[in-house]
């Protein structure tokens, strides 16, 4: 059974690596992702209060 510093080691490890490759796709623009975001949620919001009419 692994124990909690082991654990924790591994994890620490795997988050430097992590760092080294960068996170980010090439073709993942934040305020294209941003912006579809809040489309979508607007949208959402749009039709959840469409349906709610009686109150």
């Amino acid at each position: 059974m692994m124990n909690l510093h082991s654990a924790a080691a591994q994890l620490v490890t795997l988050a430097a690596e992590g760092e080294e490759r960068g996170g980010n796709h090439d073709s993942l623009n934040p305020l294209v992702t941003g912006g579809g975001a809040l489309i979508v949620l607007l949208l959402l919001l749009w039709i959840t209060t469409r349906f709610n009419r009686d109150r």
